[in-house]
This record gives structure tokens, C-alpha cells and sequence, in this order.
């Protein structure tokens, strides 16, 4: 082996030496300067928190009339069109009236020759009473046999029922002249109430039958205050009272906020999917019309809130007992462990009522798929 092998081979090696102690420098330069990541944690704030339950509902007006005709006809005239404003009294819709007219005017005629045939009959009543009269005095003394005595005691009952019955007819024509005057009035529609024309399923023109069904002209409606139809669980439906406060978002508005209370829960369940709902009814009012019938909303049923308290997330907390809670808090000595005590809880946050102050840094756990997917309540803003 020559000079210049041997000093390349030396080269060779002394290179495979400076990069390994390079590696090896590199190395213990990474792992002694890499530090432990610190844990997950939070800090506690002051904020806003709701226990809420949830459901979903549409809108429906409080009050509102199906105002349709009791007589059957042409629908000569609709006098007002949907959105128009109505008044109690107000002539909605006029029905053809030739009809009734003429058989009110067939209903007195009749009338008229009852009460002629009552005038000739009571004349026969009163000749039938002379009759029977005369007879019965003659029968005293024997000029007439008592036959004719009977008989015109029989034509004096025969003369007096006829008078009864053409009194019964009267009293019969005249219920139908009645009826038909009252049918007379059917032919103009008048509004039951103050409102809005919500709706028309009859138009001008057509015509209505209401021997079968009541025909429906205009449906009135008072959209002033409107009511949400809301469908809670049964696993739910316990904690919904009557008079509790919820709040409401329609999905064309979701960051607008209705409030109203609970005005009645309906005892009746629907059963939609084997799923079983419950009813509940919450009045609010309407005065800007922006809440219109039939649309969907999102409920939310207030259980307990608190506003302006130190809140911190439910993944810092250890539950020790009823309402008490351990916490770890990383201060500059290194974590400390505290007893917490608090008050209203959310899926995500929960109220301090002691054991941590406004500004702790608290160790948190990896929050659950359910936590995660739950919307956190806004904090400190303005409510609507």
C-alpha cells in the first residue's frame, strides 16, 4: 500500500468522525433544549350562562278566524285581498242573494193566504159556536132532537181544530221566513275581528256550496302577537313549566332573538317516528311583522342562567361532591389544586361561586365529541 492510499483512507475516516461528532453535538442540542409541552388550559372570565333545553317549533298567529259563508251561492264580490287590514264589522264578501230574495218574497205570499184561511175559519168557528148554541136551548125545550145537538157540537171542535191547525201553519211559515231573512243576511260577509286577510281560497265569481262543508272565503288573522308551537321530548317535557322563560331564532334571522314565557304545555303527545312530542305554547309579540305564520324557529327553554359571573369551562372541573369541584391552577409556582364550588352549569361552562378568581389560568381535559358540538353561549355582548 502506497503513501497516498494510506492518506486518503486517514482523510476518509477523519471525515466519518467530524460527521458523526456533528450528528451526535446536534442531537444532544435538540433533546437537552426541547421542552415539555405544557398541558391544555383555560382561562376563567367573566361571561354570560344559560342551562337551556332545546327544541323546534313554526309560528302561528295567537288568534285567527276561517271566516266563510253559511248559504250557498256566486260569490259576487271579495272586497278585500291578502295583507289588507280588516276592521271588526268590516263587509269582507258579498254572495248572490236573487235566490233567498225570492224565496222570502214566496215565504210571505204564504203567509198572506194563511192568514185569510185563519180569518175564514175563525168566521166558521164563531157561526159553528152560535149553532151549538141555539141547538142546546132548543134541546131544553124538545124542539130539536139531540142529535142535532151532537152534530153541531162535532162541527163546532171540527171548525175550532181547523183554526189550531192553520195557527200551527203560521207559526210555521213564519219560522221560514225566518230562517230565510237570516239566510238573507248570510249573503253579506262581515269580519269577526280586527286583523289581517292571512289568506283567500275563494275568489270572486266562483261558486259555494255549503250544504256539504263550510266554505272558507278569507282566513283573518291577528298578527300582532304571534305563538310558538313548540315539540319538546318526553325526556324533556318535566322541566318545561308553565310561565318559564325561552327565547326563540327563525332560520332567515338567527342572530335575532324573541323572548316571550311559556303559556301552557298540551298534555296530548304527537307521535311522529315513534318519537313522542309535546306541545308547548309561547306567546310573543309581533309588532315589527317581521314573524310571519308557518315559520320554522329554534326554541331554547330557559332552566337557569347567571350574567356577568366568573365562568370556567366544565372540562377544568372534578367533580368531588354536590356542587364542589376540584381545579388545577398553574400560578408561577407550579400547579395548585383548589376546591371549587359552583353554581348555574351548561354543557360547556360552569358559574364560580368560589375557589377561583377572574384571570386563573386552569388545566383542562380533552373536550368530548358532545362538547364540542355544542354551541358555546355569548359572552359579556349585548342581548336582544
Amino acid at each position: 500500500m502506497n503513501a497516498s492510499s494510506k492518506t486518503r483512507r486517514w482523510l476518509i475516516a477523519l471525515a466519518v468522525i467530524l460527521v458523526l461528532m456533528a450528528g451526535g453535538f446536534a442531537a444532544h442540542a435538540w433533546l437537552g433544549g426541547k421542552k415539555e409541552a405544557p398541558p391544555p388550559s383555560s382561562v376563567v372570565e367573566i361571561g354570560d350562562i344559560e342551562r337551556t333545553v332545546t327544541a323546534v317549533g313554526s309560528l302561528q298567529p295567537k288568534e285567527y278566524v276561517d271566516v266563510g259563508t253559511q248559504v250557498s251561492g256566486r260569490v259576487e264580490a271579495v272586497h278585500f285581498e291578502i295583507n289588507d287590514r280588516v276592521k271588526k264589522g268590516d263587509l269582507i264578501a258579498e254572495i248572490d242573494a236573487s235566490t233567498i230574495e225570492a224565496t222570502i218574497q214566496s215565504d210571505r205570499a204564504d203567509i198572506e193566504n194563511l192568514e185569510a184561511q185563519l180569518a175564514q175559519q175563525r168566521a166558521e168557528a164563531v157561526l159553528a159556536q152560535q149553532q151549538y148554541e141555539r141547538n142546546q136551548r132548543m134541546a131544553e125545550s124538545r124542539a130539536v132532537s139531540q142529535d142535532t145537538v151532537d152534530q153541531a157540537q162535532a162541527a163546532l171542535a171540527v171548525a175550532r181544530a181547523s183554526v189550531k191547525a192553520t195557527q200551527a201553519q203560521l207559526k210555521s211559515a213564519a219560522a221560514s221566513l225566518a230562517r230565510d231573512l237570516t239566510n238573507l243576511g248570510y249573503t253579506k260577509i262581515f269580519a269577526p275581528m280586527d286583523g289581517t286577510v292571512v289568506s283567500q281560497t275563494t275568489l270572486e265569481g266562483q261558486t259555494v256550496n255549503a250544504n256539504q262543508s263550510t266554505p272558507v272565503i278569507v282566513q283573518v288573522a291577528n298578527l300582532d302577537i304571534m305563538t310558538v308551537w313548540a315539540q319538546v321530548t318526553e325526556a324533556d317535557i318535566n322541566k318545561i313549566q308553565p310561565g318559564m322563560k325561552a327565547y326563540f331564532t327563525t332560520l332567515g334571522m338567527p342572530e335575532r332573538r324573541w323572548s316571550g314565557t311559556v303559556r301552557q304545555v298540551q298534555p296530548t303527545p304527537e307521535i311522529v317516528n315513534d318519537v313522542v312530542l309535546y306541545n308547548v305554547l309561547i306567546d310573543v309579540a309581533n309588532n315589527e311583522r317581521l314573524l310571519l305564520p308557518d315559520m320554522t324557529v329554534q326554541v331554547f327553554f330557559v332552566l337557569g342562567e347567571a350574567h356577568g359571573v366568573p365562568v370556567v369551562p366544565i372540562t377544568a372541573l372534578r367533580q368531588r361532591g354536590p356542587q364542589r369541584y376540584e381545579a388545577t391552577v398553574l400560578t408561577p409556582q407550579g400547579p395548585q389544586t383548589r376546591e371549587v364550588t359552583i353554581g348555574v352549569t351548561s354543557r360547556l361552562l360552569a358559574e364560580v361561586k368560589s375557589g377561583l378568581e377572574v384571570g386563573d389560568r386552569v388545566v383542562t381535559a380533552a373536550p368530548t365529541g358532545a362538547q364540542q358540538n355544542e354551541r358555546r353561549p355569548r359572552m359579556m355582548g349585548p342581548r336582544l
